[in-house]
């Protein structure tokens, strides 16, 4: 070997491994990006219509690597509607409510989950085609309801607080009072296309949501009220 050799060996750049913990998380963005573009496109197409040729192209990952993380399309459609509830309850989890009174708290319950769902369509689509599927993969999410217990136990606290405190009514039952606020809260989202053309009046404008948001608001705390 001559000087010339050598010097260009010790030149040659030696490229590094990466640590577990750097290819870990790059793995784990990798798979985020997978799934924020799987679910826009299940949202917009439903299972059935949506392509991973379509993800793939547009997260710049091939369909193997899709295939290695979500095992196929039914995997991946099950990991997002999965996903699309997780990051509704972690919105719901940065309230930190405890230390409102209850009407407060409750008012920014309801106002915080209206925006979220006029905010996210793409959840509301989420679900309306899971109910299409009469539920048929929501079953398969292991944790489902572990995701969702926080959000009633959220409420639970409040209406014991709002009760002992004399200003909810006795009877209030979080489950049913969650169920108000969604159903309020999704109908706003869901069949806003036909509502706006029926009765002209554009659902998404900015004036009306806020009308509309502070109707809610309204109706759901004359609902909880104390006689």
């Amino acid at each position: 070997m001559n000087a010339k050799t050598t010097t260009a060996a010790k030149k040659t750049p030696v490229k590094k491994a990466k640590a577990p913990r750097a290819e870990a998380a790059e793995e784990d963005g990798t798979r985020a990006t997978i799934l924020n573009v799987a679910i826009q496109e299940f949202s917009r197409h439903g299972l059935s219509g949506a392509r991973i040729d379509t993800i793939a192209a547009e997260t710049g990952a091939n369909k193997g690597m899709i295939y290695y993380y979500f095992g196929g399309k039914e995997g991946l459609y099950v990991a997002a509607l999965e996903e699309s509830y997780r990051r509704f309850r972690r919105v719901e989890s940065e309230f930190h409510l405890d230390d409102l009174p209850p009407v407060p708290a409750l008012r920014t319950i309801v106002a915080s989950t209206f925006d979220y769902h006029a905010q996210h369509p793409e959840f509301i689509r989420m679900v309306m085609t899971e109910n299409i599927n009469n539920g048929e993969y929501v079953r398969k999410i292991a944790e489902l309801q572990q995701i969702n217990r926080p959000a009633i136990a959220l409420l639970d606290r409040l209406c014991k607080r709002g009760i002992a405190e004399g200003v909810f009514r006795s009877d209030l039952d979080p489950v049913d009072l969650h169920m108000s606020i969604s159903a309020l809260s999704f109908y706003n989202v869901s069949n806003q296309h036909t509502f706006s053309f029926i009765f002209g009046r554009d659902l998404t404008a900015p004036a009306v949501h806020s009308a509309r948001r502070d109707s809610v608001v309204d109706m759901i705390l004359r609902f909880v009220r104390a006689p």
